[in-house]
């Protein structure tokens, strides 16, 4: 909609009456603006009718996989679902128009009902096939028979059996994660660990769970606080002081759990790097006037339009030279490395956000930059240091590339690598172990955004938006 002032009001006239509260005419959008999500909704469905025509056309001619459940005509059959579907919909948003009329007694847009009712059809589509490859590795981390597709059953009545949307359920066992576990020895000390962490992690989510029922308090919140610390020590400890002779099992699946553990060193390293490394860089180039800032500032966007692979062989090269490859010291390294341009211009922007005469009244109280830096900005910046480090720990741990250029022995393998070498073998690939292995790697990163999510969007925004 756009608004555009009136010339203003004569000498013998008052320019209240001349103008409209606010001083602007509002006007109707024209014809065309009116018109034009209607034809990006078109090219879009024809787009996709395009798309659909050359993929079928593209199967045409390639013979049947016994793996797929063929129905002759089924396109036919697709399409007068889509059309019975659309037209439930528009009974039914016929309905709602009347009542929504006959409730509020003013008039409601058919066309709008319509395409709210669309709208929420078109999500839940877009959700189901996001979810459904999740749901789909889940059932095969539990399938022994170590096959990740689910071949359709012909003579089974049920639909979704039949076509091999879902996997046999009879089969489903704890195979393949008892294979993940097979041969770990697990010292009396770390036992003690366990159960202290896994006690902090149930009261955790009980107080979390109290919170969300009958309302936070400051106690419940100073609880949930030492529940986190005493969570975060004892898995600190368990991934530091845990050894490679601790996993005796005969394959590479048998020291998944010591590639998680090298991961998550690797990775709470990193983190902490980048905290110390970006925060007092983003606070000079926020704070300081030096010769050579903007161009430092220019820099760091430069280097991040060119993707890391570019510079895989100098990396390597510099490690060979140091010493340092295959090993978490030359891995640490590499990857604090490339976290300091982009971190540096996140908690630049937040330090440019808080009010500076802070710092000048702590400064006039005797504080010298440094001690202003520590004792007033960092307190300040919880939040955007935890999104420092959950942006940098998430990135590290499901990076590849990197680990598995100067990464060689089993026992230093990441949690990717050691993935790939379920997949990699030309006649025993274990989609199974693969699955189940997935799925537990994935913890960590799911525990980690849930429990600070709060932060991870709050110091996005912060670090963004400068007030």
């Amino acid at each position: 909609m756009t608004a555009t002032p009136t010339p203003g009001a004569g000498p013998g006239r008052s320019s209240q009456a001349a103008l409209p509260p606010g001083g602007y005419v509002h006007h109707e959008p024209g014809p065309l603006r009116r018109a034009l999500p209607w034809l990006v909704a078109a090219a879009i469905v024809v787009g996709l009718g395009v798309l659909g025509y050359f993929l079928a056309r593209n199967m045409q001619g390639r013979p049947r996989s016994f793996t797929i459940y063929f129905v002759e005509g089924g396109w036919r059959s697709f399409l007068l679902f889509l059309l019975a579907a659309s037209g439930l919909l528009a009974l039914t948003s016929l309905v709602g128009q009347r009542i929504g009329m006959a409730r509020t007694g003013r008039k409601v847009s058919y066309a709008a009902v319509l395409g709210d009712q669309l709208t929420h059809l078109f999500l839940m589509l877009i959700v189901l096939i996001a979810v459904y490859p999740i749901f789909y590795v889940l059932l095969a981390a539990f399938d022994p028979r170590n096959s990740l597709f689910a071949f359709p059953d012909f003579s089974n009545p049920n639909l979704f059996y039949r076509t091999g949307l879902l996997p046999n359920l009879g089969v489903l066992s704890l195979e393949n994660f008892r294979r993940l576990f097979d041969g770990v020895v697990i010292p009396g000390w770390q036992l003690v660990l366990f159960v202290i962490g896994g006690a902090a992690l149930a009261a955790l989510l009980g107080l979390t769970l109290a919170g969300r029922t009958a309302g936070d308090s400051p106690a419940l919140d100073r609880g949930r606080t030492w529940m986190m610390r005493v969570l975060i020590v004892a898995l600190a400890v368990l991934v530091i002081f845990m050894t490679p002779a601790q996993f005796t099992g005969p394959g590479n699946e048998s020291k998944f759990l010591l590639s998680v553990r090298n991961t998550l060193l690797v990775s709470g390293i990193t983190g902490v790097l980048a905290i110390l490394l970006s925060t007092s860089a983003g606070y000079a180039m926020a704070r300081l006037r030096f010769p050579g800032r903007f161009q430092t500032l220019l820099f760091f966007i430069f280097i991040q339009m060119f993707p890391v692979f570019l510079a895989l062989v100098a990396v390597y090269t510099l490690m060979v030279l140091l010493g340092l490859n295959n090993t978490f010291t030359g891995l640490i390294l590499a990857y604090s490395g490339g976290a300091i341009a982009f971190n540096t211009w996140i908690f630049k922007g937040y330090v440019e956000s808080l009010p500076e005469s802070l710092e000048e009244a702590a400064m006039v109280d005797g504080a010298t930059r440094w001690q202003t830096f520590l004792r007033v900005v960092l307190p300040l910046s919880g939040g955007i240091l935890v999104f420092i480090f959950l942006n940098q720990f998430i990135g590290t741990y499901a990076e590849f590339i990197l680990a598995n250029v100067l990464l060689t022995g089993v026992e230093k393998w990441t949690v990717g690598v050691m993935l790939l070498s379920f997949t990699s073998a030309q006649f025993a690939t274990k989609w199974g172990i693969f699955a189940a292995a997935a799925t537990l790697g994935a913890l960590p990163i799911i525990a980690l955004f849930y429990g600070f999510q709060r932060y991870f969007v709050g110091g996005a925004v912060a670090g963004g938006v400068k007030e």
